[in-house]
């Protein structure tokens, strides 16, 4: 089944990388270059995954979460930080801003097209994402 990915990244490189191998693996990936633009697009109810960098300008990646969190129509689409805060505390603080996984960065690109393989597939195992 082709994955429908919501990639809110504000950094052009960031994207095309993450673009290049999901898209590769069978996915399909839309670009969100900020918070409020990505919390807008997820609005639309079509992603099966939010890929969310944390260090957004403006809306950071947290609020997003927070703000994705409180649309009842995406309580079972995983969110995925994707992120450069490895910091002891900052899986933690994603998960509690709503996320439901999280991959740091830089990715693997060997790697990543199955650790999100593995988000959307636990997602669909809890009945969330179809």
């Amino acid at each position: 089944m082709k994955a429908k990915i919501l990639y809110i990244e504000d950094n052009t490189q960031n994207f095309y990388l993450v673009n290049f191998i999901l898209t590769a693996a069978g996915s399909e990936v839309v670009w969100a270059k900020d918070g409020p633009e990505g919390v807008e697009k997820a609005a639309l109810g079509w992603a099966d995954l939010i890929l969310l960098d944390i260090q957004l300008p403006g809306m950071d990646g947290y609020a997003v979460a927070q703000a994705l969190r409180g649309n009842p129509a995406l309580s079972s689409t995983p969110i995925v930080a994707l992120t450069s805060y490895a910091m002891a505390g900052d899986r933690e603080k994603a998960l509690a801003a709503g996320c439901t996984g999280y991959i740091e960065k830089p990715i693997d690109p060997g790697s990543f097209a199955a650790q999100v393989e593995r988000h959307l597939l636990s997602a669909r195992s809890e009945g969330g994402a179809s």
